[in-house]
């Protein structure tokens, strides 16, 4: 991450040297530069999105340009927009890398919001990745990250590289940032020895990973031998496990677990019932329900709570993956015979982000990559967090044995630090993981095998500040560093 940082605000450097940084000529450059950091930023970030378009190829081959190479030209406009408000925070002080620090952490925030928001692989995850390091996201979550991000990163560019013009006390931004990184360290490691994983007592989970292909799951002549598959993985028992069951009190399977609609397969209910013998299940599930009012047949992608033979609770997804669930700008776009990945038409849920389940206390259900949008994990009544722990199902069979997994992951991890929750995260071709609510990973199954996690409900942390404050922690950073980029 140092090296496009630096970059970054050498660029910036360059065309504010050059002329007038309110001038046309500045602004162009600045803007270009942006973009092309940005647009190589996100295609070394998100080539494996190419392998979704291959599930299907024979519909969807056309459109990896598109993946690979489109994305990332749009969300690059907004590294150019981040370059484009620095530069007009620009001077001639050291101090100017806290105009490149609001400029791309206020492009972050952009990408995070504008057209439902697309937060993945933020800058501010390469501090979330390094051990003690992520434990200031449950102060400041994943926004206050980039900004930290963005000044740690390019503090070396301003002293290893100083424009003739300009002023040459750049010792100090590289001190900042050097302390910044001790006091991350120190308030890490303190958090993680101090706090100690604790466990809700009666509680055993089992976590189901098939590892099924995802070119075969959505096929309904699959549906028998696919929950037979699953039924019987699950009752297996995992290496060195308890027989079968006997201890188990949950069972959770991943994102869309069959290729039918379970509410409507009582056969399947029955033999759910029957061979789980008294184990809760939830599971993914598509949901459907008749509208009267539009007089239509919505679906969502939902978690069901299954006791028995019935489904007894059931939360259905709310935000819907742009062009796998729905397809934003639909009126431009159909015509052109552009479509959405998965079949059907999916409609958002409008319930409260809550799941009860007997014997469970109050989850908040996260569905595919619901999980990575930070502050939106949880749901407060009067300022109140009701979950007690956070549960996130999720299918990335779509991307096969890519890197696109294994971000994912980090990304839903570090939810748990910020909101000081357990996430229990059970996907379907990996990586499924028990994590407890300082970030650490206490069982998991890697990518690309089939298996089972048997393990217990760990206990939340003390609320942390950002499950408190939420985004006013990075209004203050950012507001802090945007006077500093204009007084000093």
């Amino acid at each position: 991450m140092f090296a496009p940082m630096m970059i970054g605000l050498w660029l910036i450097d360059q065309a504010y040297v050059d002329g007038n940084k309110f001038s046309w000529r500045s602004i162009l450059s600045v803007a270009t530069s942006g973009w092309w950091l940005g647009f190589g930023y996100f295609v070394a970030g998100l080539w494996w999105l190419g392998a979704a378009m291959l599930v299907e190829a024979d519909q969807f081959a056309w459109a990896m340009p598109f993946a690979v190479l489109g994305l990332p030209a749009l969300l690059a406009v907004f590294t150019a927009s981040g370059f484009i408000l620095a530069l007009l925070l620009w001077s001639a002080t050291s101090w100017r890398i806290f105009a490149f620090a609001v400029g791309l952490s206020s492009a972050e925030w952009m990408r995070g919001h504008v057209l439902t928001g697309f937060p993945w692989n933020d800058v501010g995850m390469a501090l979330a990745g390094a051990g003690p390091l992520a434990q200031t996201a449950s102060l400041i979550g994943l926004e206050g990250l980039n900004l930290i991000a963005s000044l740690v990163f390019a503090a070396p560019a301003l002293f290893f590289y100083t424009p003739c013009n300009q002023n040459k006390k750049n010792i100090y931004p590289l001190a900042i940032a050097l302390a910044t990184v001790i006091a991350m360290t120190s308030f890490g490691a303190f958090r993680l020895s101090h706090y100690q994983t604790s466990y809700m007592p009666q509680i055993k989970l089992r976590l189901m990973q098939p590892n099924l292909a995802q070119d075969a799951k959505f096929r309904a002549e699959n549906g028998p031998i696919i929950l037979e598959s699953y039924l019987n993985l699950s009752t297996q028992g995992p290496p060195r496990s308890e027989n079968e069951l006997s201890s188990i009190t949950h069972l959770i399977w991943p994102e869309s677990a069959f290729p039918f609609v379970l509410s409507e397969q009582p056969q399947a209910l029955a033999e759910i019932s029957q061979r789980l013998k008294g184990v809760i299940l939830i599971t993914g599930a598509a949901r459907i329900q008749e509208n009267s009012k539009s007089n239509r047949t919505e679906i969502y992608n939902s978690i069901e709570v299954v006791d028995g033979d019935r489904i007894i609770a059931a939360f259905d997804k709310k935000h819907l993956v742009p062009f796998g669930e729905y397809l934003p700008l639909e009126k431009f776009l159909q015509p052109l015979g552009i479509t959405h990945l998965a079949p059907g038409e999916w409609d958002a849920g409008a319930e409260k982000r809550l799941l009860i389940a007997p014997g469970l206390p109050p989850a908040s259900p996260l569905i595919c990559y619901e999980a990575v949008f930070s502050g939106e994990v949880v749901e407060k009544i009067d300022g109140i967090t009701s979950a007690r722990w956070l549960l996130n199902v999720t299918n990335d069979g779509w991307f096969g044995l890519t890197i696109g997994p294994y971000q994912h992951f980090a990304q839903a991890r570090l939810r748990a630090i910020e909101e000081g929750l357990p996430l229990i995260r059970v996907a379907n071709t990996g990586v499924s993981a028990i994590i407890d609510p300082y970030g650490r990973v206490l069982k998991a199954l890697p990518l690309g095998v089939a298996g089972l996690i048997d393990g217990s409900l760990p206990i939340p942390a003390p609320a942390p500040l950002f499950a408190h404050f939420g985004s006013w922690a990075f209004a203050l950073l950012l507001g802090t560093s945007f006077l500093l980029a204009r007084l000093a």
